[in-house]
C-alpha cells in the first residue's frame, strides 16, 4: 500500500534537522556556526526577518551575528545591542523564555527594532533564547510581515531543538577556549618565571614581564608606566615596541608623562590596588576621566593593574588597544598577576636606598631619644628634630600642635620652616569629630597628597593654603589616644607619601608626645604652685589684717579678683558688692585687662531686677553665660567690646547666710574653660566669700566693741559722779541731824538707811564690775521676787489698763516633798538661789516686754511651778504677739547670720538675747515661744535655794 504524500514531507523534514545537527557538531568556527543555523531558518521557516546575537554576559550586551532582511542591507544585524531593563530582549535574555510579539511595529518595549520593523513592515515577530545548563549563550530573533504570525507546535519544537544543539555546540567551544586560555597562561607563566631568574638586572626583567603580557593578551600596546612621587607623575619606563633601558630622554619625557592632577580618579583607584579596566561601552572609571584616559593615552581600550610594594604606589602595567574591546577575565588575572610580579621584583632596585633611608631615620629617633633621657633644652630637641626630618623627607616646613582645650583650638607649640619668607601661623581650629576619629584609630601619620582637592581636614584648609602648604602628613603624638598634640609635616608642591616615610612621621611624633607629656606636667605643677600661692595671698591678708594700714576687705577683694583671673588667664574679673539688707550693689573693679573689656562699674545695680545677679543667686556654683544670653537691661553696663564668655558666681558661705556678692568674669567668645581651672575658681571663690565674710564680721564686731566699750565707760563714769553726789547727799544730811518731830524723825531715818543701802550698792558696782559681770549668792522667796518685779511695773499696767494674775503661789508643794525631813509648806513659801538683783532684773525686762505686747485692756498670767527638784519654772503668758523672725533669733540653736540686719528695733532683740545669755550664766534658762492658740510664753527656769531661809 502506498504511504501519504504529508509522510514523506515529514521524513524529508526529519532528514533535513538531522543533517543541521550533525553539521553543528562538527563545526568549530563561530561564523560557521552561525551560517549554517541561518540558512536552516531562511529555508524552514518563512519569516522574512532573521536575526542571531551572542551575549555578553560580562557587559550585559548582544553582539548581532548577522541574519536575513527584507532588502540586501544587513549592517543594522550584525551591530552592538545594550540591553536596558524592560526591553523585550532582556526579558527573553533573563527569563530564557521564548516571548511572542503580534505586531513589532508597536512594541514600545523594543526601541530601535520598532523602528526597523515599520521600515520593513515586520508585525508578528518570535524572539527565543540560545541556551543551555541554565546559562544564556545569546537569541534568535523571527519576524513576518504577517499580523500575529507565531509557529505551530511542532514548527516551534524543531526551532526549539536546532537552538538547543547550536547552544550545546557554543557552550562547549566556550570551555574549550577558556580551558586554551588556562593552558596558555600556565605555559607563558613558567617559562616567564624562569628567565626573570636568569636575567640580571630589573630593566630586563621588566621587558621580559612586558613581551610575556603582549603575547598573552595580544593588544596593541604593552607598557610599564613609573611613579614619580616627588612631582606626582607618570613616566614611560618600558614600551614593548621600543624597549627602552634606564629613563627616556628628557625631549621625551614631558611627552609620555600622565600628571595626578589631570587624572585624579585613575590615581587613586591604583593606589586602592584595583585595576582599571576600559572596554567596549564600560569602564570601571567615571565617564569623563575616562575620556581624558584614553585620550591622553590615545587608545580605546585600556587594562592597567598597579605595582604596589609595601602599600606604596610604585607604578602600573597596561595594555592599551586602538580598538574597542572588551576585557576578559583571563587577560585581567594575567595583567594582574604580571604587575604583582613586578612589585616583588622592584624593591632590589632600591634596597640601598632604602637601608640608608631606615638608617638615618633611626638617628633621628635615637637623638630624640637621648634628648627625652637628658638635660637638653627642649628647643634644642625640636629643633635638630626638626632640621634632620625636613632634610630626610624633602619637605618645607615643620608643625607641632597642642590642643588648648580653653581656647577650643590647636596653639602652634613649635614651628619651623625652610622658606624664611614665610610668616608663622598662631594656631588651628579644632577638628571635626571625622578628624578626630581618623586621628584616634589611625596606625601611622596621614597622608594628604593633594591639600586642595582633600576633604580631610577640610577646616584647615585656608589657613594651610594661605601659608603655601599643598601637601602633609600628620600623626597623633599618642595613637589609641585622643589627638591632643599632633606632629604634621608640610610641604609646599603636591606630593606623596611613602609608607616609609608615615611611619617614621608616626615614631617622631610618639617621641615628641613624650616631650611634650612632660612639658605638661611640668606646667600643671606650676600652676598647682600658682594656685596654692593664691589661697597663701589670700589667707595672709587674713592674717596682717590686724594692725593694717590699708583696708584690708578691699585689699582681699582686689588680691582675690587677681588670682581668679591669672588662673583663668582672663581678660575682665569683677566683683558686684553689696552689704545685708541693701537693695542696690556697687561693682567693684578687679582686673580689666585692655579697653575692649571694659564696663560701667559705677552703675548702681538694683539686686531684685539684675538678672546677672539673680541667676547667680539661684545657681550652685559657676554659672557660664555667653554676651547672647545677657537681657538688654545687663547689656548697658555690662557692654564692653570684646565680651563674649561669661563665669558668674555668687560669694556664698553657708545655706543659712544670705549672699553678699557675685564674681563676674568674662573674655572673648571662643574661649573655653578647663574642669580643672573651674574646679579651683570655685574653691577660690569660696575662700573669698568665706575670707570676705569674717573680715566683715571681724571689722562689725571690732567697731560694735569700740562702741560698747566708749558707752561702757561714759556710763561708769556718771555712776561715779552720781554716787559721789550722793555720798555728799548723806554726808549733808546727817550734818543737819535728826528732825525733833517723831513720825518725821522715823520717816527720815527709813529714807536714809534706804539711801544709804543704794549707795552702798552703787559703790560696790563701780569697784568690783568695771569690765566684767560678777555673780554673787543670794536666797529669796520667788513670792517676793514676783512682788518687787510687779511694783516696778505697776504705772506701766496701769497706763494700759492691763489684768495681771499670779497663779500657783498658794498650792502645795508636790508630794515627793513628804519624803524631805520638815512639815509641807505653801509653795509660796520657795525660794531662788542666785544673784537676786540681776534675775530680778531679767524678770523686769519680761514684764515689760508682755505689757508692751499686750494691747489695751488685755491680760497677763504669771503661773509658778515647781519643774523638778531642782528648778523652779515661771511663765509669763501674754496675748500679745510675736514675729517668727525674732522667735527664729531667739532660739539658742539655731544659726545666727551677724551680717544679716534685723527688721525688729534694735534694743528689743538685744535685750532678750543678753536675758537668755545672763540667765545661762546663772544656771537658769529662758525660752521664748507661742502657743498654737495664740498666746505668747516667756518661760524662765530659776535655780531653788537648797535651804529656805528667807529675807
Amino acid at each position: 500500500m502506498r504511504q501519504p504524500h504529508n509522510f514523506t514531507a515529514a521524513d524529508e523534514q526529519i532528514l533535513s534537522l538531522g543533517r543541521v545537527f550533525q553539521s553543528l557538531r562538527e563545526e568549530d568556527n563561530f561564523d560557521a556556526l552561525i551560517a549554517t543555523t541561518l540558512s536552516y531558518l531562511q529555508e524552514q521557516f518563512e519569516y522574512n526577518l532573521i536575526w542571531i546575537a551572542l551575549y555578553d554576559r560580562l557587559n550585559h550586551v548582544l553582539f548581532g551575528k548577522g541574519g536575513i532582511t527584507p532588502s540586501s542591507d544587513i549592517s543594522y544585524l550584525k551591530q552592538r545591542v545594550v540591553l536596558n531593563p524592560g526591553d523585550l530582549l532582556e526579558q527573553v535574555v533573563i527569563e530564557q523564555h521564548p516571548l511572542g510579539v503580534p505586531d513589532l511595529r508597536a512594541e514600545i518595549r523594543a526601541e530601535g527594532w520598532q523602528q526597523l520593523a515599520q521600515n520593513f513592515n515586520i508585525q508578528g515577530t518570535i524572539i527565543a533564547p540560545i541556551s543551555y545548563k541554565n546559562r544564556c549563550l545569546g537569541l534568535v530573533l523571527l519576524g513576518s510581515q504577517r499580523w500575529g504570525y507565531l509557529l505551530s507546535g511542532v514548527t516551534r519544537a524543531k526551532l526549539m531543538m536546532v537552538l538547543g544543539e547550536l547552544a550545546a555546540v557554543l557552550y562547549e567551544m566556550e570551555m574549550n577556549l577558556q580551558h586554551k586560555q588556562t593552558k596558555r597562561f600556565d605555559e607563558l607563566l613558567l617559562p616567564l618565571l624562569e628567565n626573570l631568574r636568569t636575567l640580571n638586572n630589573l630593566e630586563q626583567r621588566l621587558e621580559a614581564l612586558v613581551e610575556a603580557t603582549h603575547q598573552f593578551v595580544l593588544p596593541a600596546r604593552t607598557r610599564i608606566y613609573w611613579f614619580n612621587r616627588e612631582e606626582r607623575y607618570f613616566w614611560r619606563r618600558i614600551n614593548n615596541k621600543n624597549v627602552n633601558r634606564g629613563f627616556l630622554p628628557k625631549a621625551q619625557e614631558a611627552v609620555t608623562k600622565i600628571t595626578v592632577n589631570d587624572l585624579s580618579d585613575f590615581y587613586f583607584a591604583l593606589s586602592l590596588n584595583e585595576i582599571v579596566w576600559i572596554g567596549e561601552g564600560r569602564s570601571s572609571l567615571q565617564s569623563n576621566f575616562t575620556l581624558k584616559l584614553l585620550q591622553r593615552l590615545q587608545v580605546r581600550s585600556l587594562l592597567a593593574a598597579p605595582i604596589i610594594c609595601q602599600k606604596d604606589l610604585l607604578g602600573f602595567l597596561a595594555v592599551e588597544a586602538t580598538e574597542p574591546r572588551i576585557w576578559a577575565e583571563a587577560d585581567k588575572n594575567f595583567i594582574k598577576g604580571a604587575a604583582g610580579l613586578i612589585s616583588l621584583l622592584a624593591p632590589s632596585e632600591e634596597t640601598e636606598s632604602t637601608i640608608q633611608k631606615i638608617q638615618a631615620h633611626a638617628h633621628i629617633t635615637g637623638h630624640i631619644a637621648q634628648g627625652i633621657y637628658s638635660d637638653y633644652q627642649v628647643q634644642e630637641i625640636l629643633d635638630n628634630c626638626a632640621t634632620q626630618i625636613l632634610q630626610q623627607l624633602a619637605a618645607t616646613r615643620f608643625l607641632l600642635l597642642q590642643y588648648d582645650p580653653e581656647q577650643n583650638n590647636y596653639q602652634i607649640f613649635y614651628q619651623s620652616h625652610l622658606q624664611s619668607h614665610r610668616l608663622p601661623l598662631s594656631h588651628l581650629d579644632a577638628l571635626k569629630d571625622v578628624d578626630w576619629q581618623l586621628l584616634l584609630r589611625a596606625t601611622e601619620g596621614v597622608a594628604i597628597e593633594n591639600l586642595e582637592e582633600d576633604l580631610r581636614f577640610f577646616n584647615w584648609h585656608p589657613a594651610l593654603i594661605k601659608n603655601g602648604v599643598r601637601s602633609l602628613v600628620i600623626s597623633n603624638c599618642a595613637p589609641n589616644y585622643p589627638p591632643h598634640a599632633l606632629l604634621a609635616i608640610a610641604n609646599e608642591t603636591h606630593r606623596s607619601w611613602t609608607t616609609l616615610e608615615k611611619e617614621l612621621v608616626q615614631i617622631v611624633a610618639q617621641q615628641l608626645g613624650v616631650i611634650l607629656r612632660q612639658r605638661q606636667l611640668h606646667q600643671r605643677t606650676e600652676q598647682q604652685q600658682k594656685i596654692l600661692h593664691s589661697f597663701q595671698r589670700c589667707l595672709r591678708i587674713l592674717e596682717d589684717s590686724q594692725g593694717a594700714k590699708t583696708q584690708p576687705l578691699q585689699q582681699l577683694e582686689q588680691t582675690a579678683l587677681e588670682q581668679i583671673a591669672s588662673i583663668l588667664n582672663c581678660s575682665l574679673a569683677v566683683l558686684i558688692a553689696w552689704q545685708s539688707g541693701e537693695n542696690v550693689a556697687k561693682i567693684i573693679p578687679g582686673v580689666i585687662a585692655n579697653s575692649h573689656f571694659e564696663i560701667l562699674t559705677d552703675t548702681p545695680l538694683p539686686l531684685q531686677t539684675e538678672a546677672l545677679i539673680q541667676w547667680a543667686i539661684a545657681t550652685d556654683g559657676i554659672l557660664a553665660l555667653t554676651v547672647d544670653d545677657l537681657p538688654p537691661t545687663t547689656r548697658k553696663w555690662f557692654n564692653g567690646a570684646g565680651i563674649g564668655q561669661i563665669l558668674v558666681m555668687a560669694l556664698r558661705t553657708t545655706p543659712d547666710h544670705h549672699p553678699t556678692g557675685v564674681v563676674a568674669i568674662a573674655d572673648h567668645l571662643e574661649r573655653q574653660w578647663s574642669e580643672d581651672c573651674l574646679r579651683v575658681t570655685e574653691t577660690l571663690v569660696y575662700q573669698m566669700a568665706w575670707s570676705r565674710r569674717w573680715l566683715q564680721i571681724s571689722q562689725m564686731l571690732q567697731s560694735k566693741t569700740e562702741e560698747l566699750s566708749l558707752l561702757n565707760w561714759y556710763k561708769h563714769r556718771r555712776l561715779e559722779d552720781l554716787q559721789r553726789t550722793v555720798t555728799q547727799l548723806l554726808t549733808q544730811m546727817q550734818d543737819l541731824g535728826i528732825p525733833d518731830h517723831e513720825m518725821t524723825q522715823m520717816r527720815y531715818q527709813q529714807l536714809l538707811l534706804q539711801l544709804d543701802k543704794t549707795n552702798a550698792s552703787m559703790k560696790a558696782l563701780l569697784k568690783l564690775e568695771v569690765w566684767q559681770l560678777q555673780m554673787s549668792w543670794e536666797t529669796i522667796p520667788i513670792a517676793r521676787l514676783l512682788k518687787r518685779s510687779l511694783e516696778r511695773v505697776d504705772n506701766l499696767v496701769k497706763q494700759q489698763k492691763l489684768w495681771v494674775g499670779v497663779h500657783g503661789l498658794g498650792q502645795q508643794q508636790q508630794a515627793q516633798e513628804s519624803e524631805q525631813n520638815h512639815s509641807l509648806l505653801p509653795q509660796s513659801s520657795l525660794a531662788i538661789a542666785g544673784d537676786v538683783v540681776k534675775i530680778e532684773l531679767v524678770l523686769h525686762e519680761l514684764l515689760i516686754a508682755a505689757c508692751q505686747r499686750s494691747t489695751d485692756g488685755g491680760r497677763i498670767d504669771i503661773w509658778c511651778r515647781r519643774s523638778d527638784q531642782r528648778l523652779l519654772e515661771v511663765s509669763i503668758t501674754d496675748n500679745g504677739f510675736i514675729q517668727p523672725q525674732l522667735l527664729t533669733e531667739l532660739t539658742q540653736n539655731a544659726s545666727k547670720d551677724l551680717l544679716a540686719s534685723s527688721g525688729f528695733e534694735q534694743s528689743l532683740a538685744l535685750h532678750l538675747q543678753i536675758c537668755q545669755k545672763l540667765m545661762h550664766q546663772l544656771g537658769g534658762e529662758l525660752h521664748i515661744y507661742q502657743l498654737p492658740d495664740g498666746r505668747s510664753v516667756s518661760r524662765l527656769l530659776l535655780p531653788l535655794a537648797s535651804n529656805i531661809n528667807p529675807l
